[in-house]
């Protein structure tokens, strides 16, 4: 019962944030309702997801993932793969380094501040930050925090920046029918789950898997297009949302309360410098400003592409380098994550003094 009035509430929050025009509204109603269960019962053993619940939802919030890679975007930008790879690495980069900043608060480490702030898909982070050594409770709230950021800031920017003579149109994906969609995203959670049982050392495997494999059916046509159902995808998202929610104490909401600030004014700052980045890099491929500024701002993705879309950009572009960034980082988070947590754990060296003269 308990259980079914969680999903109840999540499911009614759900609808009104969705009605307000908020991003990832499932993701964001199933954390606050999460953490208002998780703090309130203080006296009781707190609520806990079930791990095969948690891996469902990183599973098919990766076969989404994979299914945004488009081979007829990819060939399209083949002769400016070395300047799109470029504005990529530089928005990965820049985003690490903000991140490394945020790092230093006191109630933060590196490893969470990276990937509170990097560009590399707020889902898919959120999903497998805690196997990655980062508290996901900040991870969760300042990634979405950057997100809000873009969207809000989206409209204004889009008038601003002059923009080309792209068509407007996104490019086709999501249109197998749904008997298709559910044996695709089943295969690709069947065939990438057990390597999480048999691969305990490599973290996030359970998202990373059925990624890649959905990633090359989709690349290679095999998927026809398919894509994890929508009813599917906002219980993958309520799944994380909640087992991050409910993972809250009154303490930790006090130490991420601490941290708003900081991020908020970083969040504005990452934006400005992948801007002046990204939109001279790719304009060496021949691309407005407004098309770079979408293609390498540092989030949103759905929100982007809307924009696009509605301002006839170049979706193609967009889409490209957007989707490009969110696949390398995910693939690279491991080893980020293992690099950062060696330098954390680095002793400070040993101060040069006489034995004999300690009191």
């Amino acid at each position: 019962m308990a259980w079914f009035l969680i999903a109840a509430a999540v499911a009614l929050v759900a609808f009104g944030f969705t009605a307000l025009g908020l991003p990832s509204a499932t993701l964001f109603a199933a954390l606050l309702v999460g953490v208002l269960v998780s703090i309130r019962k203080t006296d009781q053993p707190p609520y806990k997801l079930p791990l095969i619940a948690t891996r469902l939802g990183q599973a098919c919030i990766g076969v989404l993932i994979g299914a945004l890679v488009q081979p007829s975007a990819i060939g399209a930008l083949a002769s400016d793969w070395l300047v799109v790879l470029a504005a990529t690495l530089a928005t990965l980069v820049l985003s690490l380094l903000v991140g490394v900043l945020l790092g230093l608060h006191r109630d933060l480490d590196p490893v969470t501040g990276s990937f509170a702030l990097v560009a590399g898909g707020a889902s898919g982070l959120t999903a497998i930050s805690h196997e990655l050594g980062a508290d996901q409770r900040v991870v969760e709230v300042v990634q979405y925090l950057r997100v809000l950021v873009i969207v809000v800031a989206m409209p204004a920017v889009a008038t601003a920046l002059p923009g080309g003579g792209g068509t407007g149109t996104a490019p086709t994906g999501g249109d197998a029918p749904l008997v298709v969609d559910l044996l695709v995203t089943a295969g690709c959670a069947v065939v990438g789950l057990p390597l999480a049982r048999y691969l305990p050392k490599v973290p996030a495997v359970a998202l990373l898997g059925p990624m890649l494999i959905s990633a090359v059916l989709t690349a290679t046509g095999v998927s026809q297009g398919a894509t994890v159902p929508a009813a599917i995808e906002q219980v993958a998202y309520a799944l994380i949302g909640l087992q991050v929610g409910l993972s809250f104490t009154r303490e930790s909401l006090r130490s991420v309360r601490r941290v708003l600030p900081l991020a908020l004014g970083l969040v504005v700052a990452l934006i400005v410098a992948t801007a002046a980045v990204g939109i001279p890099l790719l304009r060496l491929a021949g691309a407005s400003p407004l098309d770079a500024y979408l293609a390498t701002t540092p989030g949103g993705l759905y929100a982007v592409l809307a924009t696009a879309t509605s301002t006839g950009a170049d979706t193609t572009l967009v889409l490209t380098v957007q989707v490009l960034r969110v696949i390398v980082m995910l693939l690279l988070a491991p080893a980020i994550a293992v690099l950062l947590s060696r330098r954390r754990a680095l002793p400070r060296p040993a101060e040069d003094t006489d034995p004999d003269s300690v009191p």
